[in-house]
């Protein structure tokens, strides 16, 4: 049993890397710096100027603002200084209204706001937002994780070890010891993260997403390709809450580690899979724990945003929850852990837009088979590519890949994405 400390540290790790967020959270943290700019105004701004880092402009270029509509940075611009408020933190455009988004389609038009990639800073999630009125203006900076605020001048080192609690140090061992043996009314906060992801699965229903994948594999061609099976369940409903959160649609799913994304797809997968199964709600409550917690784990050590799918991350989370609802014991998550790394490292991120949930289904598709092959004992060797004997050290195998080999691949990437013709 994990001493009290520790399991109180872990909890309050957890509790601040997964929380609700409406959309998509890069441009969530740009409106969030610009409504805390805008409250130190004190007034509404007549001009905005936001310099951000490249892989946050990556990530809110093609993505659904929620409740408007549109896509992008300049109406989320526009909507935090107009009726953001930073006590909301993720959710701060949750007091849009049809009025608001009328005057913020107006900022637009009037040509109030301006956006430029922040030049010369190491931090890769990086928002600089300043709001100005005559001859008055206030500057919000955000650095580090997606509502970490900084003051002007703080270097990149200061903040690249985010807000979350580096003094502790975690590993497989550690976080599925936690997983199964931690008090149950300890952790059952958790489960909050079904309501909030499995709702906005249910969300997709009434709409039309994105590329309306979830809703697709659920249609009858569909179900003569894949069938009416526990897989399809899962792909469909984990893909359906991807759809409605890059569509825009306005409803919070719960996060991991500043992704919408990565909480989905650590969530619902889980969650459908303990349904189908019969699972009982103890080892529901465990496996999302254990999902969540290996996202955490792995996020660490690559970085909030990184030139990794974020899929990969908390796909390899869900396959751990699933592995362990099977029946898995540690060695079998272990033996999950490994075929994972083995089969989707280096699936490139770029950027957050209705896509990304072809790129979640992917993650999901492949956490079930590394899953599945686990508890047939089966595991890729160390004589095999990036795998090592060792589950933590294969781990970080794919973390410093994701964190320093693919800097250039994002700065590809990046490049391609601004510098198309149209």
């Amino acid at each position: 049993m994990i001493d009290k400390e520790t399991r109180e540290r872990i909890i309050a790790l957890v509790r601040q890397e997964v929380v609700p967020a409406i959309g998509c959270t890069e441009p969530m943290a740009v409106a969030l710096c610009t409504a805390k700019a805008t409250e130190q105004l004190g007034c509404r701004p007549e001009k905005i100027e936001a310099r951000l880092s490249a892989n946050i402009l990556k990530n809110a270029m093609g993505v659904g603002i929620p409740g408007t509509g549109m896509i992008g940075l300049p109406i989320a611009i526009a909507l935090g200084a107009l009726v953001g408020k930073s006590d909301y933190q993720l959710e701060v455009l949750k007091d849009l209204t049809p009025e608001a988004l009328e005057a913020g389609k107006q900022y637009i038009q009037e040509k109030r706001i301006s956006i430029m990639l922040k030049e010369g800073i190491c931090e890769k999630l990086y928002v600089e937002v300043t709001c100005q009125t005559g001859d008055r203006e206030a500057t919000a900076i955000i650095a580090g994780s997606h509502t970490h605020f900084v003051e002007r001048g703080s270097e990149a080192s200061e903040v690249g070890t985010e807000d979350c609690l580096p003094d502790l140090p975690l590993d497989m061992r550690l976080i599925f010891d936690f997983a199964t043996t931690a008090p149950l009314d300890e952790i059952r906060f958790i489960e909050e993260a079904r309501t909030y992801n499995m709702n906005a699965a249910r969300e997709a229903i009434k709409g039309n997403y994105g590329h309306n994948l979830g809703k697709t594999i659920d249609r009858p061609l569909s179900k003569g390709i894949f069938g009416n099976s526990i897989f399809c369940h899962i792909i469909s409903r984990t893909a359906s809450a991807c759809d409605a959160r890059m569509g825009g649609a306005m409803i919070p799913v719960m996060s991991n580690s500043g992704s919408g994304n990565q909480g989905i797809c650590a969530t619902n997968p889980v969650c459908v899979y303990a349904k189908e199964n019969e699972n009982t709600e103890e080892e529901l409550i465990r496996a999302l724990m254990l999902s969540h917690l290996t996202a955490i784990y792995i996020k660490q050590s690559l970085g909030k945003l990184s030139a990794l799918c974020g899929c990969v991350v908390a796909s390899i989370g869900s396959s751990c929850g699933i592995t362990y609802l099977m029946g898995g014991d540690y060695s079998r998550i272990c033996y999950a852990v490994k075929n994972m790394i083995a089969n989707l490292t280096g699936m490139i991120c770029d950027g957050a837009k209705p896509s990304c949930s072809l790129k979640i289904t992917s993650g999901v598709s492949t956490a079930l088979l590394s899953a599945l092959l686990a508890m047939e004992g089966k595991c890729v060797t160390s004589s095999e590519g990036i795998v090592d004997d060792c589950v933590d050290k294969s781990i970080h195998n794919l973390t410093s890949i994701g964190a320093d080999a693919m800097c250039k691949t994002d700065e590809m990437v990046l490049n391609i994405m601004t510098n198309k013709g149209y």
